[in-house]
C-alpha cells in the first residue's frame, strides 16, 4: 500500500476525546500524522491517547493562552503545523431566540464562535508565517438554516460558515486552506443528548424522526466525517478552500 501524503505531518485537532474528534484523531493517526489532541481538562484522553502518535493537550479553546500553549506544544512535534480541525463545539439549549438564556448564548457563542476564531487566528497565524497549511472547521447544516428550534446552535454554526469563507479568501494568499465540514446529525453524544431530552423514558424512539430529514435516512458516523476531513486535508484536495462540504446524507439537497 502507498504511504499517505499525509505521513509525517503535524495536526491540532480540538474537541479530541470523543465522537468526530477522537474519530479524527484515529484516521489522522492512521494516515501517519503525529496529532496534539487539545480538550478539556476534565477529558478522558485514554481513547485518543491509544490511537498512534498522539500528544494529549488539556486546554480550553476560547482561551488565547491556552491556543498559545498548544501551538508551541505541537511545534515540538514537528518543523511545523501542518494541519487544524477546528472541531471542538457544543450543543446549547433546545429553545427560541425569545426563550434562549443570555448567559447561554454567551456559552456557545464563546466555544463555537470563539473558539474557532481563535484557532484560526493563532493557528492560521502559524501557518501564513510557514507559507503552508489546511485548517478545517467543523460546522453544521443547521449554519444554513433555522429550524430545530436550536436558535444559539444555529446562529454560531452560521458564524463559522462565515468565518471559513473569509480566512479562506484572506488566507489563500499565503499558502493557506480553509474548508469547513457541515455534517447532519451524527451518532455522537450530542444527538443522544437530544434523543434523552426529547424522550428521557424511551430515547431509541425518536432516532426515526430525527433521522427522517436525510434522505439516507440514518445518522452519520464520526468516522464517515472524519475520512471526508482526511481528504480535505490531503493533497488531493490542494485546489479546494472555502468550501462549506456537507456530510449529510443528502439533507441541504432535500
Amino acid at each position: 500500500m502507498a504511504e499517505s501524503s499525509l505521513h509525517g505531518r503535524v495536526a491540532i485537532v480540538t474537541g479530541a476525546a470523543r465522537g468526530i474528534g477522537l474519530a479524527a484523531v484515529r484516521r489522522l493517526c492512521a494516515d501517519g500524522v503525529r496529532v496534539l489532541a487539545f480538550d478539556r481538562p476534565d477529558a478522558d484522553f485514554g481513547e485518543a491517547s491509544a490511537a498512534g502518535d498522539v500528544t494529549p493537550f488539556a486546554g480550553d479553546v476560547v482561551h488565547s493562552a491556552d491556543w498559545l500553549r498548544a501551538v508551541d506544544a505541537a511545534c515540538r512535534l514537528g518543523p511545523g503545523i501542518d494541519i487544524l480541525f477546528n472541531n471542538a463545539g457544543i450543543p446549547g439549549p433546545i429553545a427560541s431566540a425569545v426563550e434562549y438564556g443570555e448567559d447561554d448564548f454567551d456559552r456557545i457563542m464563546a466555544v463555537n464562535v470563539k473558539g474557532v476564531f481563535l484557532g484560526l487566528k493563532h493557528v492560521g497565524g502559524h501557518m501564513q508565517r510557514n507559507g503552508r497549511g489546511v485548517i478545517v472547521n467543523t460546522s453544521s447544516v443547521s449554519g444554513f438554516g433555522g429550524g430545530g428550534n436550536i436558535f444559539g446552535y444555529n446562529t454560531s454554526k452560521a458564524a463559522v460558515n462565515s468565518m471559513t469563507k473569509s480566512a479562506a479568501v484572506s488566507m489563500a494568499r499565503y499558502g493557506v486552506r480553509v474548508l469547513a465540514i457541515c455534517p447532519s446529525p451524527t451518532a455522537t453524544d450530542m444527538i443522544f443528548q437530544l434523543e434523552r431530552h426529547l424522550s428521557p423514558d424511551k430515547p431509541e424512539a425518536v432516532r426515526p424522526q430525527l433521522a427522517h430529514g436525510t434522505p439516507l435516512g440514518r445518522y452519520g458516523t464520526p468516522e464517515e466525517m472524519a475520512d471526508v476531513l482526511a481528504f480535505l486535508v490531503s493533497d488531493a484536495a490542494s485546489f479546494m478552500t472555502g468550501a462549506l462540504v456537507p456530510v449529510d446524507g443528502g439533507s441541504l439537497a432535500k
